[in-house]
């Protein structure tokens, strides 16, 4: 089973709410309408009553503030949604679980108080998995509604990905931008470790928690991305980046139809004169994994002790267990491995070095959303990016053989953000076909 898709670019959306050329509440109204026939679907919003009557009224307080379109904030009247462990000031926030909302109360996200300085408007609370984790909430694929749209930020991905908001906020602990983005056909932006503040976001595992962005473009993630990174640096490419497919156990983890697509887009990327480089690489690609499996139970049973001393009966089974195998790690063990992610990256920067490579290509995910709602999918295609914290891309590309979106996975050196999204979109012109 299959939705329509229409989905309209954020930088183009941007400029239009900013000159006028598209009105605010006129724009406001043709989303509602979207909302009406889609949303009760795919939900991926979390419910909220009157959502459209606040955001026409938040709309029109913006039209008044800002009358003049040259004095317009750069993201006048841009909707977003934001998954539901960022704290939003007037929103009660879950984190996809059953305790309740006062307990995980706090200041809003900085992130979101930027967009909204900004002149972005909240479009709603996108549903998360379980404190981002790996239990599923209702949303469906937009793509497909019989397959899962991948998590923890489901919501989010599947927002963007139905047409209705042009950005969402999302975050990501092992792939929780870059699979949900590669099976619901959008672009997901993981930054540099620790450049996007997690300020006000319901933690997971604090080394390696990072909070991404969902657009239909990465235009638009680079509109986004200046308000948000810090340090933000203008940058002006003219060279063509030497492109490394890290083989080895890694890559062998994606399935035969991924395999066959990534190969395709390389050679899409070749005859476009990329030079693509084989680096063997991660060949203790098992041992990253581990590493990253201790990280994430023993930092996880530390953000949540509190709370699951008291709620400990509201968790998930699921949750709960990562929960309790973190309360036997020793501070030893979980500092070593945070050792281990300095090391890995490192080592991939030494071999960008040694192969002259400047971005690392590689699947998105290990193949097309699966079929049901379950299960998120398998998140091992992101996994040593996110430990590493180099920055990545996913850039969407529909499958030649299932008719499902698979993603084109990029990464570059740490803190380089700025050439990774002026790249990725030259390379967004040869893989979003």
């Amino acid at each position: 089973m299959r939705a329509e898709i229409s989905i309209e670019d954020l930088a183009a959306t941007t400029d239009a709410l900013r000159s006028g050329e598209l009105d605010l509440l006129e724009y406001l109204g043709r989303l509602e309408r979207r909302f009406q026939e889609i949303e009760p679907t795919v939900q991926a919003f979390l419910p909220e009553e009157g959502r459209f009557e606040r955001l026409r009224r938040e709309a029109a307080a913006l039209r008044r503030r800002f009358a003049r379109p040259a004095e317009r904030p750069a993201l006048f009247g841009v909707p977003m949604g934001v998954k539901d462990i960022f704290r939003v000031d007037g929103f009660p926030t879950r984190a996809g679980s059953h305790l309740p909302p006062e307990a995980l109360a706090g200041p809003e996200a900085e992130c979101v108080t930027r967009l909204k300085q900004s002149g972005a408007l909240v479009m709603g609370k996108t549903v998360s998995t379980e404190f981002a984790y790996f239990v599923p909430g209702p949303t469906r694929n937009p793509r497909a509604l019989d397959h899962t749209p991948g998590g923890s930020s489901s919501g989010s991905a599947a927002a963007v990905a139905a047409g209705l908001c042009p950005l969402a906020l999302g975050t990501q602990s092992i792939g929780s931008i870059s699979r949900p983005a590669s099976f619901c056909g959008v672009v997901g932006y993981k930054p540099s470790y620790d450049r996007i503040s997690t300020a006000g976001v319901i933690p997971l595992a604090s080394s390696v928690d990072h909070v991404g962005l969902f657009t239909p473009e990465v235009a638009g993630i680079q509109k986004v991305a200046r308000h948000l990174v810090a340090g933000w640096r203008q940058v002006s490419l003219e060279s063509v980046p030497v492109v490394g497919v890290p083989v080895g156990p890694y890559l062998d983890r994606a399935s035969e139809e991924a395999r066959r697509h990534f190969d395709e887009l390389c050679d899409r990327l070749t005859a476009a004169a990329f030079e693509v480089v084989r680096v063997p690489a991660f060949a203790d690609f098992d041992t990253v994994v581990q590493r990253h499996d201790l990280l994430l139970a023993g930092e996880a049973a530390t953000a949540h002790s509190k709370w699951f001393a008291e709620y400990s009966d509201l968790y998930d089974p699921r949750t709960a267990s990562l929960i309790l195998e973190g309360q036997r790690i020793s501070p030893q063990k979980l500092e070593e491995a945070r050792r281990g992610r300095e090391r890995l990256r490192q080592e991939l920067e030494a071999l960008m070095d040694e192969y002259g490579v400047d971005l690392w290509a590689s699947p998105a995910a290990t193949g097309p959303a699966p079929l049901g709602l379950e299960s998120t999918g398998d998140p091992a295609m992101n996994l040593p990016w996110t430990q590493a914290g180099l920055p990545t891309v996913a850039l969407p590309s529909l499958s030649f053989t299932s008719g499902l979106p698979l993603g084109l996975q990029l990464a570059a050196r740490w803190y380089r953000d700025e050439e990774l999204l002026a790249w990725g979109a030259r390379i967004e012109e040869r893989t979003n076909t």
